[in-house]
């Protein structure tokens, strides 16, 4: 477990990106700004985190949920955020909810795909045995009349 903000490095990446998205264009950022707005973020992760969990414990869970996170935004004084994350959490539902009943639906017409070929081979099994049934017949029909 990360204990202080130098064991968690957020990925350069994602810091570079978040910040761009934030200033306006032309604006640039040197390497030692970059780097105090990582450690800025490891710290804000490690107090929300370590909030969020208070108020799980409180309510004798082992597991966070958003609730225990928006409430944790609320105690850190960051109501102002409490909206957008609301909006953000409710758009990740809708896309998660989305992904499985298109997951559902692709296991379903997979079902289908597969009971459709198992009828089929049925069906030309049934075909081959009366095929072979029918040859048999003259055989025998053959044998009979020599």
């Amino acid at each position: 477990m990360a204990e202080r903000p130098e064991d968690l490095n957020l990925p350069n990446a994602v810091i570079t990106r978040i910040i761009k998205e934030a200033l306006p264009d032309g604006v640039n950022v040197s390497k030692e700004a970059r780097r105090a707005i990582s450690q800025a973020a490891s710290v804000f992760v490690l107090y929300a985190t370590s909030c969020a969990n208070n108020f799980a414990m409180k309510a004798k869970r082992k597991t966070l949920n958003a609730t225990d996170v928006m409430s944790a935004m609320e105690e850190m004084e960051f109501e102002r955020f409490l909206q957008p994350l609301r909006e953000s959490l409710e758009a990740y539902k809708k896309g998660q909810k989305g992904k499985k009943e298109a997951s559902e639906q692709k296991r379903k017409d997979a079902k289908e795909k597969k009971n459709d070929k198992s009828r089929e081979e049925e069906e030309e099994e049934e075909e081959r045995m009366e095929e072979d049934q029918e040859a048999e017949n003259e055989v025998e029909e053959e044998e009979v009349e020599n």
